[in-house]
């Protein structure tokens, strides 16, 4: 006697039978295995975070017109520094500033404040001289098209405390960066403080991921109230975008 097999419905039974253990994982150990899932990607995110690159926002004009505020920055981390998210620990790392490279650092003077995006204007062993409205730089004046308005010293006294403004001719010590606002008349730089030791200098910014025109303050460290709004806005009204300035890399 010949028994005819329905293959097509076997496939089916053993199909549904392979399908059952997933089934029956108790409820404990499927909320292990997310959070086990989570925590691998919390550590890629914040190894990420911490070595390769990281979000900035511009909150003040000092670098005008090179960065505006609003302007929303990628900064690459790479071979600068190396930190733990969430901590101030920091690593400084192989690679080191040219001369006119924008730099993003932590201020020497309050290291724990919101970090500075400024333009490395003196390397160790440089000389540099202010006159004629210009920087000089080992005897030669350094061409600075992006700057605005006459590079001049500062007058005594506007020094934070513990600190001395910079004299002219300086020479930059080992280790360390003189650095400057491409907005002269308008940016809170070495010559008031002193210069940036290479510890303190964590990355360099790679492109302009977003741009708004919204007011100066929702930038501000802080102010997130004000920051929601702005982003509400530029939903709600795109022409606060500055679209040309999307996807700029340095």
């Amino acid at each position: 006697m010949v028994v005819n097999v329905d293959t097509e419905s076997n496939n089916d039974v053993t199909t549904e039978n392979q399908s059952l253990p997933d089934v029956n994982i108790p409820m404990s150990k499927r909320v292990s295995r997310e959070i086990v899932a989570w925590f691998w990607v919390a550590l890629a995110f914040m190894l990420i975070n911490g070595t390769i690159g990281q979000a900035r926002v511009i909150p003040w004009g000092s670098m005008e017109n090179t960065l505006l505020i609003g302007d929303h920055l990628i900064m690459s981390r790479i071979g600068y520094d190396a930190g733990v998210p969430f901590t101030n620990w920091h690593v400084p790392l192989w690679r080191n500033p040219h001369r006119q490279e924008v730099i993003i650092f932590r201020p020497p003077y309050a290291p724990d404040s919101t970090d500075l995006i400024k333009r490395a204007i003196g390397i160790p062993g440089d000389t540099v001289d202010l006159h004629d409205g210009s920087v000089f730089v080992n005897g030669k004046k350094l061409m600075e098209p992006y700057a605005v308005g006459p590079t001049e010293a500062v007058p005594a006294g506007n020094a934070p405390t513990g600190y001395s403004e910079i004299r002219f001719p300086y020479k930059v010590p080992d280790n360390c960066y003189l650095a400057m606002g491409d907005n002269r008349t308008n940016s809170y730089d070495s010559r008031f403080w002193g210069c940036v030791p290479r510890a303190n200098i964590i990355g360099t910014p790679v492109m302009i991921y977003m741009s708004l025109d919204g007011p100066s303050d929702a930038w501000e460290p802080g102010e997130v109230r004000e920051r929601f709004f702005a982003y509400a806005n530029a939903i709600l009204h795109p022409g606060v975008v500055r679209w040309k300035r999307l996807f700029h890399t340095f």
